[in-house]
């Protein structure tokens, strides 16, 4: 398929996708426990954070030896403001302010008296307004391009540290399994990945092996799915369809090293 075609199509589909979402929701719909009022920030659990971080320093060295970890802020709603957000650690007795990097990730520091005082990591954006991820990277890694081991840890820390925001069946799902490493390591995972740019293909490049991923592994499987209206409010990919993609984590056949390639809507022919 040419990529013009395909292009044509994704603004369609996405199109329709951001309309969908915004007609009124049907009496049929399943039900899904939102606690809290939407004025109420998008603030994480700085015990549960922590707890992925430790998973993180635990694992690391059978999966991305030389890797690192960031937390990340992404947009979930159309016209959230990602520029110029205040993140802070607010425990009972103190709040301080925790540095973003230009790409809207930061770190997260040890800090025992936010650890007794059940701290929140609290950005001043309203709930559902944005998303979570961890960015684990191996340096050295080409452009375009990340490395299927730090993938795979960003899946298990990430369930691990509760980033998934308002994440419906998914969420529920991980949660049927002993960990999050037994939910990550199966072919089948539905944990969405994100890259920076709108999506015209993923490969999986490993030695001479080279694997181009179906289209129903790419924008949220939202080519061939019928109830993208309902899906859409309850995925924290809502505004980053045309960004997301699955990742075969369980394949095991596609060692750590294997380099994950992405092909962007806007790149040069």
């Amino acid at each position: 398929m040419k990529r013009p075609a395909l292009h044509t199509m994704m603004a369609l589909l996405l199109g329709a996708g951001a309309a969908l979402a915004q007609e009124p929701r049907r009496d049929t719909l399943p039900p899904v426990s939102i606690s809290g009022r939407a004025s109420e920030p998008v603030q994480k659990s700085y015990r549960r954070m922590l707890r992925g971080l430790d998973y993180f320093e635990r694992e690391r060295a059978a999966v991305a030896p030389n890797a690192s970890l960031r937390f990340k802020l992404l947009p979930r709603q159309r016209g959230t403001e990602m520029d110029d957000i205040v993140l802070e650690l607010i425990g009972r007795s103190f709040d301080y302010p925790l540095p973003i990097a230009l790409d809207h990730s930061f770190e997260l520091p040890r800090d025992e008296r936010a650890l007794r005082e059940d701290a929140l990591v609290s950005p001043n954006r309203k709930r559902l307004s944005m998303t979570w991820r961890t960015e684990i990277r191996t340096p050295g890694w080409p452009a375009g391009s990340r490395r299927l081991g730090d993938l795979r840890l960003e899946c298990e820390v990430g369930l691990e540290a509760g980033l998934i925001s308002n994440g419906g069946v998914i969420a529920r799902i991980a949660e049927l399994f002993q960990d999050s490493k037994r939910y990550c390591d199966r072919p089948d995972t539905q944990y969405l990945f994100f890259t920076e740019r709108p999506l015209f293909g993923v490969t999986l490049v490993a030695g001479a092996r080279r694997e181009t991923l179906p289209v129903e592994r790419l924008y949220a499987r939202a080519s061939d799915d019928p109830g993208l209206k309902d899906d859409l409010p309850f995925c924290d990919c809502e505004v980053l369809v045309d960004r997301s993609y699955f990742l075969p984590l369980g394949d095991h056949s596609w060692p750590d090293d294997t380099r994950v390639e992405f092909d962007y809507m806007d790149d040069e022919q």
